[in-house]
């Protein structure tokens, strides 16, 4: 693939990338605000505090995986459009699918998170277990 080519795949891929990561993020740290003041029972300033530092975690990881796969290699294509297309579409659905996995494994943490702040509420409430 010509040079002038594979620019245009980078000039395609990285603002797909970039805006991919910035929507799934600002999309569930926006809805995970609510589990976040649950899990720190209802102390705001810390829960949003911890969601923030998990967002800019997500970015890191994201953008920095999507870069990593940045390389579109020349010696692998012929000079057509549709192989840089073909190229673009497995890399973009590539990040595509590992973004959603990032996305319910967060979706998965905010939800123990949860679970273990409310076992927490239960166990205050009911006191401690006597065994005999």
């Amino acid at each position: 693939m010509e040079t002038s080519k594979i620019i245009i795949g980078y000039f395609i891929y990285l603002p797909v990338i970039i805006l991919l990561t910035f929507f799934v993020s600002k999309t569930l740290f926006k809805n995970g605000r609510i589990f976040m003041i649950e899990i720190f029972k209802g102390r705001e300033e810390i829960a949003l505090s911890t969601n923030r530092l998990f967002e800019i975690g997500f970015y890191l990881l994201n953008l920095g995986f999507g870069l990593s796969i940045l390389r579109i290699e020349s010696y692998h294509f012929d000079e057509t459009y549709q192989e840089l297309i073909e190229v673009l579409s497995t890399k973009i659905g590539g990040f595509s699918i590992y973004l959603g996995v990032m996305l319910f494994l967060n979706l998965f943490l905010f939800l123990r998170g949860r679970k273990k702040s409310k076992s927490t509420i239960i166990q205050r409430v009911q006191g401690p277990t006597v065994t005999q």
